[in-house]
């Protein structure tokens, strides 16, 4: 079962766009981080205290679709979710809409995100130790994997 949206609006930067003051397509992967950040945010953790405990959460699969291109100075909402979790992998679902859809009050979530559709996509990650080698967040950090569970049964 995924877990709840978490919206994270941003305002499209001159530097993300290309000439035609279209965003440059490999941005979204950016914000597709910034939307996981911010989730595992929510959990009460954030990647510097993890890592920090020599855990790290690299990507090992990113998929994404274009259907409308944002435009420099536009706000787009990151919308971001669990899709599937194991205590070894994650995977998150994201998709950027047009416009601010939480009304202003910075990050809210939790119904389905409605609204003009930009891009969307999903990336798998593997937990793992400072040696690269794959590691289970049950056990190697149970009060982690207990806020990440939390959090994500929130749905």
């Amino acid at each position: 079962m995924a877990s709840a949206w978490m919206l994270h609006p941003l305002r499209v930067r001159y530097q993300e766009c290309d000439q035609m003051g279209v965003v440059y397509h490999a941005n979204y992967v950016n914000w597709f981080e910034i939307g996981r950040t911010e989730w595992i945010r929510r959990s009460g953790y954030d990647y510097r205290d993890i890592e920090a405990r020599g855990l790290l959460l690299p990507l090992i699969k990113l998929d994404i679709a274009f259907a409308q291109p944002a435009r420099y100075d536009e706000w787009v909402t990151v919308c971001t979710r669990v899709a599937e979790k194991t205590a070894l992998r994650v995977s998150f679902e994201s998709r950027v809409y047009k416009g601010d859809l939480t009304g202003g009050h910075g990050s809210a979530g939790g119904a389905e995100p409605e609204g003009e559709l930009l891009v969307s996509g999903t990336t798998q990650h593997v937990w793992v130790n400072r040696s690269w080698k794959p590691i289970r967040m049950d056990r190697e950090a149970p009060d982690i994997w207990t806020a990440l569970q939390t959090l994500c049964d929130q749905a």
